[in-house]
């Protein structure tokens, strides 16, 4: 694993034990950085809940653990087999967490995005996100946090991730965006497929490296585009919350550095390829004709709102964009689908972002059809808790749509 690593320049390398090899890989963890890491190049292994406890409810990334084991046990035969419980004991010692290959399960029949299609919640990914995001849990010191930190991209198709995404941050939820290589279970060429590139202040060490993504200080990337500083009147993605407040209704001026490579000639073996097959994130389904540029999007509620095309020569160059917002919104800066930014979230007049009632709409009948197909996987012991954690969904997608003042 350090060797791949270090082939693909990977700074960070996050190795999750998960179900199949789960006996022999937690001899491996210890809460550190392992051995064979030679800085700035760092191996660390954490928890994916895959194969075991509530995996079919929606596989999970469990980083920065302090113990790896779910209490009751040594090994994966106790797990919940609710997701909510699984993070409940993992934020309570302060991991960042997420779910993992977002979109498996989330499967629609279109390529628009955001699309208000139901999709079957019937798979491992971001399924039971759609419950798990309005819940706050106990952090290290018994005070409330997000029960949901992130949700994994670049790993599956762009709209089933992205969509689900987009709806909940519509409601005003907060939740970051991290990049991810299941490798070798979706992509065995190479890992670094979907990278995270974290903004740090200090030394690269791995504690701060994902609390920079749970505090959004990231943009995720196939490693061939880049979005970097991204701000909203001078306000930086990742620092203070994201939050940027006006007092009324106005014009953002938003500016990046951005760069993408693309070869000269097309390969049209990727751009032809429907947007469901591998390579889901690739810079060349971004070309734009025959030329060498590609489009950078700027992206308010879900929606382009700005769009300006760069030349894909591997080259730094800045952008500027002016974007007015009528009402609090979060925006985003993307070139899709090879890489996006986190938000910025824009509050107007101190409300609350209830930017879309269809979106509050989709998620509510999200979680009625997460139910229909999870319900027969959850054990026995945990089935009243689960019952109140899915209505705790609905009355809180209830209450966000009857904020909601924009359809």
């Amino acid at each position: 694993m350090m060797r791949h690593c270090l082939g693909e320049d990977l700074k960070v390398g996050c190795n999750l034990t998960w179900g199949p090899c789960f006996d022999y890989q937690k001899q491996f963890f210890t809460g550190k950085d392992d051995k064979v890491s030679i800085w700035p190049y760092l191996l660390h292994y954490d928890v994916e809940v895959s194969g075991f406890g509530s995996h079919n409810s929606g596989h999970l990334c469990l980083l920065r653990l302090k113990q790896e084991i779910y209490p009751g046990g040594d090994s994966d035969k106790h797990w919940p087999t609710l997701c909510l419980n699984t993070l409940r004991w993992a934020r309570k010692q302060g991991a960042v967490v997420g779910p993992a290959h977002s979109g498996w399960g989330l499967e629609v029949n279109t390529d628009e995005l955001p699309n208000y299609i139901v999709p079957p919640f019937n798979g491992i990914g971001a399924n039971e996100y759609i419950v798990d995001v309005t819940h706050e849990v106990p952090g290290p010191d018994g005070k409330p946090v997000r029960a949901v930190d992130f949700i994994s991209t670049v790993d599956t198709p762009s709209v089933w991730e992205l969509n689900i995404w987009y709806h909940t941050l519509n409601v005003g939820f907060r939740t970051r965006i991290s990049g991810e290589t299941d490798f070798p279970c979706i992509y065995g060429e190479r890992v670094g497929l979907g990278r995270s590139y974290v903004k740090l202040d200090g030394k690269l060490n791995y504690a701060d490296w994902c609390e920079g993504i749970r505090n959004g200080r990231n943009y995720v990337s196939d490693g061939k585009s880049h979005l970097l500083d991204f701000k909203a009147n001078g306000v930086v993605m990742g620092e203070d919350g994201s939050e940027l407040k006006l007092s009324q209704p106005g014009t953002l001026h938003l500016t990046a550095r951005v760069a993408a490579r693309l070869n000269q000639t097309p390969n049209p073996s990727i751009r032809n390829r429907r947007y469901n097959e591998k390579p889901y994130w690739d810079i060349e389904r971004a070309r734009i004709g025959e030329t060498r540029e590609v489009p950078v999007e700027v992206i308010v509620n879900g929606y382009p709102a700005a769009k300006q095309n760069i030349t894909a020569d591997g080259k730094l160059q800045d952008v500027a964009f002016d974007v007015r917002v009528d009402r609090s919104s979060w925006v985003a800066m993307r070139i899709l689908p090879s890489s996006h930014t986190n938000p910025i979230f824009v509050l107007v007049g101190d409300k609350p972002i209830r930017a879309s009632k269809r979106s509050a709409e989709w998620c509510l009948k999200g979680v009625d059809q997460c139910w229909s197909q999870k319900q027969k996987f959850i054990k026995a012991d945990e089935i009243e808790q689960a019952k109140l954690d899915y209505e705790h969904a609905r009355q809180s997608y209830r209450n966000l749509l009857a904020e909601c003042d924009a359809e």
